[in-house]
């Protein structure tokens, strides 16, 4: 059968979630076009010619500019079976069914995409323990389109894989849990390290690791990454660590040095131990701290996210982050996304069991795939709403993330007496991270 796999954005990587189910469906005989509309255009000559067409939903983002994308390939090809898969693909089951997809799969999704190709019925979540084989990278663009990484002069090339999927914990705001359910699941190692070979050889000299919890499996990360730094000492990489993780595994940090890891992503959310209990992460205000600490000690650079604005977040609560920041020699780390960036409270979130939620949202938002709220304080999403504006306005002008830190602080009414850090110290994406 002539399959199209198509993912609409996945945070300026070359989808993993095309490479991995089009190197399982080929192997089953299928042939199989990958269509990465982030770097390329709708083909609907491929469409056409297409007996099923699966969309790679792994994010928030990515799902909502799905929504046309599955209306167009109805009108080009209404024959063709539609097919969602990837995490967001079951928080929002009901909408693409009516949308007139045929089969949603969510979790581990190769082995169950390759069984509804073979007319099996398939269940909405799989959590089935796969044996993985090498992606097939083929056919998607070069590298040099997607995120770059920023490193003083040099500007790499940056190869994207997952060593584990899902997630061991349950933290309330996270997508993952409705899905996962506190398990994960490892990939297979030479799965990961042959994936990471030919992204090099096809000029990468970065790898993101784009597990949810690099750490969710330590001595299987740590494996990965000592067998990469043994076979390519030149390479560099980051991860995505929970706060609890760096603390837990403190001892594995000067590996992640050795190794050649430059930075990690944390999840902080929040620095308002209030607010961290609600969402349920699982540290405290000292936990990040010290974390940031310790960090420093191994010579890696922490890079937090927030959640900015959220139904508990205050005027005065806003600018004590601010000053968190500035405090702790974070401004330079942080993405000036981070500052702007609105809990979303999707379909199926925990976040639905908490009265205080239940008492601010609004009915669910079918274009938006969220649950509308509105702040008890008028003020805080007027503050939002600038803020946004800003950090908008300033990246497309090209500020500087210390520019843009300013005119936040400005518009808070928070100090600004602090000393910036040089920009070329900090390496980073340009892409930044977010949902």
């Amino acid at each position: 059968m002539n399959v199209v796999l198509i993912s609409t954005y996945e945070l300026g990587h070359q989808p993993f979630g095309l490479a991995s189910p089009k190197a399982w469906l080929e192997r089953e005989g299928h042939r199989v076009t990958a269509l990465d509309l982030a770097v390329e255009k709708f083909s609907e000559a491929a469409i056409r010619q297409a007996g099923c067409v699966a969309l790679y939903l792994p994010m928030h983002t990515a799902t909502r500019l799905a929504l046309p994308v599955i209306e167009r390939v109805k009108r080009v090809n209404p024959a063709a079976r539609v097919v969602c898969y990837g995490l967001y693909a079951p928080l929002n089951a009901d909408l693409l069914r009516g949308r007139g997809v045929e089969a949603v799969i969510g979790g581990e999704f190769e082995g169950a995409l390759a069984g509804f190709l073979r007319g099996e019925t398939v269940p909405e979540i799989s959590l089935e323990r796969l044996t993985f084989i090498q992606p097939d990278r083929q056919g998607l663009g070069p590298l040099s389109r997607y995120a770059q990484l920023h490193d003083g002069s040099l500007v790499k090339s940056v190869a994207y894989t997952e060593a584990s999927r899902g997630c061991k914990h349950r933290c309330r705001h996270c997508p993952i849990v409705p899905v996962y359910r506190g398990s994960f699941r490892v990939v297979d190692r030479e799965a990961v390290l042959a994936d990471v070979r030919q992204q090099i050889a096809a000029g990468a000299s970065h790898v993101t690791f784009g597990d949810p919890d690099f750490f969710n499996g330590p001595t299987h990360a740590m494996r990965i990454v000592e067998a990469l730094h043994g076979e390519f000492p030149s390479i560099t990489y980051d991860a995505i660590i929970k706060i609890e993780h760096l603390l837990k595994h403190r001892d594995l940090l000067p590996g992640l040095k050795e190794t050649g890891c430059l930075f990690v992503t944390s999840a902080v959310e929040s620095i308002d131990d209030q607010v961290l209990e609600k969402l349920d992460k699982n540290h405290t205000r000292r936990d990040f701290i010290q974390a940031t600490g310790l960090m420093r000690s191994a010579d890696l650079i922490l890079q937090p996210t927030f959640i900015a604005f959220t139904p508990w977040t205050t005027l005065d609560g806003y600018r004590e982050l601010l000053r968190a920041l500035i405090e702790m020699d974070l401004v330079e780390n942080v993405a000036p996304v981070q500052l702007a960036l609105r809990l979303l409270i999707t379909s199926s979130s925990r976040l639905l069991e908490l009265d205080e939620i239940q008492r601010v949202i609004r009915p669910f938002d079918s274009t938006s795939l969220v649950y509308p709220w509105v702040h008890d304080d008028p003020t805080v999403d007027r503050l939002g709403g600038r803020v946004f504006r800003a950090v908008a306005d300033g990246q497309k002008r090209g500020a500087s993330r210390g520019e843009i830190f300013r005119e936040v602080c400005d518009i808070a009414g928070a100090p600004e007496n602090y000393k910036l850090m040089p920009r070329a110290a900090i390496p980073y994406l340009d892409e930044p991270w977010y949902c």
